[in-house]
């Protein structure tokens, strides 16, 4: 078990200077394995600290654990001025992910469109197969959590999550939870009770960016373009833009940016409870 002590000596080690898992077991005095766990948990918990394994798959594989900046998520000018128009945003229309996707090697980028005039549930039919690759996390930045009511076929999205979570998945979830999108927050939380522990945490923010993170490997980002704000004829239909990255440098900084905003943001529990102190006019 991880108590807050440990939690708290391991954070300010690492703060120092980034350290090897072998360094940290030595200063906890347990094995590998445990202090492995540990830096896992609290990467996943706190977002404090994170870990990048090199030459992996060989005998000479190292562990690096390291500080991650919880102050300015940017390492550059251009992420700087990204993550100020991603904070004066509140709805999907206030950013482009075109403005990140930009600036990311195109060896370690792809992009693609559909177009429908479909309902919002029916959208984004390769969402299935993006989720179920994740092993350890994923981080979710979302409008209105409308997610929980994707179906493609059979398959029903709030499933796909329940499944995750059932295999040890951590999932984190910012979204709106305001009147107009509560019961979808419910939805989603009512997983952690079936399961029996809480997989999925989520956060109030009201932020445009519409994107999923996998693991340490893959963030995808989504744009909507809609026909009756372009002039007529322009646009076929309502157009969704997905934009993949996988270059670690910028999937390591929306993770940042992601914490950026999930760190101070108020629980789902907490707000929901605010919301139903809200009379009804009679």
């Amino acid at each position: 078990m991880l108590k807050p002590e440990l939690a708290k000596k391991i954070q300010e080690f690492v703060y120092v200077q980034p350290r090897t898992v072998q360094e940290i077991a030595l200063l906890l005095k347990v094995n590998w394995r445990t202090a492995d766990a540990y830096v896992e948990r609290i990467s996943k918990e706190q977002g404090t600290i994170s870990a990048k394994t090199f030459r992996g798959g060989t005998k000479g594989a190292l562990k690096i654990v390291f500080w991650m900046n919880a102050e300015r998520p940017a390492v550059s000018e251009a992420q700087e001025q990204l993550l100020k128009k991603i904070e004066a945003g509140r709805k999907k229309e206030d950013f482009s992910p075109l403005d990140i996707y930009q600036f990311v090697d195109g060896k370690k980028r792809r992009a693609f469109s559909e177009v429908t005039d479909a309902e919002e549930e029916t959208r984004d039919k390769n969402i299935i197969p993006l989720l179920r690759r994740a092993t350890n996390e994923i981080y979710i930045f979302s409008g209105n959590l409308s997610l929980a009511n994707l179906i493609h076929g059979k398959t029903h999205v709030l499933g796909i999550l329940e499944e995750l979570a059932t295999r040890k998945v951590n999932i984190k979830i910012l979204t709106r939870v305001d009147v107009a999108g509560i019961e979808n927050v419910k939805k989603v939380l009512a997983i952690n009770n079936r399961i029996g522990r809480d997989a999925i945490e989520i956060r109030y923010a009201e932020q445009p960016l519409r994107a999923i993170i996998i693991d340490n490997k893959l963030a995808r980002l989504r744009e909507v373009k809609s026909p009756e704000k372009y002039r007529s004829g322009e646009l076929k239909g309502r157009t969704y833009i997905y934009y993949e990255i996988y270059d670690e440098d910028w999937v390591l900084w929306l993770q940042k940016v992601f914490w950026h905003f999930f760190r101070p943001a108020v629980d789902a529990k907490k707000r929901i409870e605010d919301l139903k102190t809200i009379e009804k006019l009679k």
